[in-house]
């Protein structure tokens, strides 16, 4: 299963955050245990995931698994737990006993809710139980509904936003460069957004690379890739390429070979 090119989401539960925690946290998740989703779940040996920059708890409620990252396999044991930040393509092998209920921060947001900056995190996977407190754990752990799940992971996080006296400067500058990229259909460049925030070029460029660990024009560049792809498969009748920032489609398809390693022609859609 390659993300975006095929729909991931049919082999989960999602649940989105509360109101407090919406700007920091992209969404919670649980893989689908009902029997009758398994025959999905079986068509696919693994997960493709491209670059995001979003730091990811898992956590392991079922069978042991191999996550690929930067060309190296790592073993999950059955109650090993981790974090990922997803800074490159990540493959996550799959076994149809899978149960793992998933955190996904937005770029920045583990920092503003816990502290915790995620460019150390670049190209690692870090074992939770060095992050998460043991207790919390073993309750999420516990034979609970998926909404249970979320309410007390939910409360642990909340818990550590509150504690967070003020938030931090420089997350608030990238989550407004990020706002305003958004906001205006992803068609300004780094320069533009740096002086609608009246703020220089080399200071957003710092706070980028501070905060989430890669410039903005990069990290700009994947939210308007995954956007765009994310709509062209949804209808591929109905895309208009101008309205992501592409002069035409040679150009949104090259943008696409750059994100994923993949050609859209290899995909049926």
């Amino acid at each position: 299963m390659v993300e975006i090119f095929q729909n991931i989401r049919k082999i989960y539960r999602f649940s989105a955050p509360c109101e407090e925690l919406a700007n920091y946290i992209e969404f919670y998740s649980q893989s689908v245990l009902d029997l009758s989703a398994q025959y999905v779940k079986n068509e696919f040996s693994s997960v493709k995931m491209f670059p995001s920059w979003t730091p990811t708890f898992y956590i392991n409620l079922g069978s042991p698994y191999y996550i690929d990252l930067k060309d190296t396999r790592y073993h999950v044991r059955e109650q090993q737990d981790v974090l990922i930040l997803r800074n490159e393509d990540v493959t996550r092998h799959k076994l149809p006993a899978d149960n793992i209920f998933t955190v996904k921060f937005n770029p920045g947001g583990l920092e503003a809710v816990s502290g915790l900056n995620q460019v150390p995190v670049i190209d690692k996977i870090i074992n939770l139980n060095q992050i998460l407190p043991w207790e919390l754990l073993q309750k999420v752990k516990r034979p609970v509904s998926f909404e249970e799940r979320v309410i007390i992971v939910e409360s642990f996080l909340l818990e550590k936003l509150i504690k967070q006296v003020s938030q931090d400067h420089y997350v608030k500058i990238v989550n407004d460069s990020i706002g305003e990229y958004q906001a205006t259909g992803m068609q300004l460049n780094t320069s533009k957004v740096a002086e609608k925030l009246f703020i220089t070029s080399k200071t957003i460029n710092r706070y980028f690379n501070r905060v989430i660990g890669t410039p903005p024009k990069n990290y700009f560049s994947i939210v308007r890739g995954r956007n765009a792809l994310t709509a062209f498969v949804n209808n591929r009748e109905s895309f208009v390429p101008i309205d992501y920032g592409y002069y035409d489609l040679s150009h949104f398809y090259k943008d696409v070979m750059n994100l994923t390693g993949q050609r859209i022609t290899k995909h049926q859609f």
